[in-house]
């Protein structure tokens, strides 16, 4: 799982599968991913015009470089299948699939989408956003170290959370943290890469900034987004700092000099390095 491609998850918006004018800005906005919401941004008179709209994007094909997910509804709902079904149809890069409480959903999911004979490429995204989903984190997790369940991601749902358990929404979500470490905890176990939750006042860009440099020091991969003024914090955010570029390239360099070529443990600076700097190095620089 270690040797996998990198993918910059750093700034991941959320774009109302419904709103054919933001759907078609996608292309000019730097975020590296975009989630297409057919589920919470989505009325439920308004779910059939959102897959209709989706499949003109999808025509198009408009969406330059970036990642492309779609959110459906919850299997357990009336728009479930038929969401599931276009979404498959479509073949985006993943699926993200809310209220995952269970294993078994992501398992469900999964031989859908190869009853479906859908690409091997698309692969499903989790919300982790009910306390059933916490409970039950570390064996959903694992998961990811199956390629046939497809997971590749979790993303964390904020505003669930609170909604289900009753906890304060401070603005430094310190009674959210214990949950949110947890998440990158169970992620870094499964091998999957992991999003903070969304940050609701998209005006304040101090405090979003904020909140994604803690995110970034919690171990987050990224974060997901509402607006595109959120896009360019994130991405400094979750970026590697010129400092920390400058001294991985001195760990890689230090190693690959022939006399370490078989030392475990390295001096650089008077300071002990060992492999698994290294191999924390590499990755930092695969990230720049």
């Amino acid at each position: 799982m270690e040797s996998r491609l990198y993918r910059p998850r750093r700034s991941v918006l959320y774009v109302p599968a419904v709103n054919e004018k933001a759907l078609g800005k996608i292309a000019s906005l730097a975020c590296d991913a975009v989630i297409l919401d057919l589920e919470d941004a989505v009325a439920p008179s308004g779910k059939a015009a959102a897959r209709d709209s989706l499949q003109r994007f999808f025509a198009a094909r408009s969406w330059g470089a970036r990642e492309i997910v779609i959110r459906i509804n919850a299997a357990a709902t009336e728009w479930g299948a038929e969401d599931l079904a276009l979404a498959v149809s479509l073949a985006p890069d993943a699926i993200l699939l809310p209220k995952v409480d269970t294993p078994r959903d992501l398992l469900e999911a999964s031989d859908a989408l190869n009853e479906a004979d859908a690409p091997e490429t698309t692969k499903l995204w989790a919300m982790i956003e009910t306390p059933r989903a916490m409970l039950n984190i570390g064996a959903i997790a694992e998961l990811g170290r199956d390629p046939a369940s497809r997971l590749a991601c979790f993303v964390a749902g904020t505003n669930d959370l609170v909604k289900e358990t009753g906890v304060l929404a401070t603005a430094d979500r310190r009674h959210l943290v214990p949950w949110l470490m947890q998440m990158v905890l169970a992620a870094r176990a499964g091998g999957i890469d992991v999003l903070d939750g969304v940050s609701n006042d998209f005006r304040d860009l101090d405090a979003f900034a904020r909140e994604c440099s803690e995110a970034a020091a919690m171990g987050f991969d990224g974060k997901t987004l509402i607006h595109p003024a959120q896009i360019e914090p994130a991405k400094l955010a979750f970026s590697p700092s010129p400092e920390a570029i400058a001294e991985a390239e001195a760990i890689v360099a230090a190693f690959a000099r022939p006399e370490n070529a078989t030392l475990g443990v390295i001096s650089i600076d008077g300071r002990m390095v060992e492999r698994l700097h290294l191999a924390q190095a590499q990755r930092l620089l695969a990230r720049a």
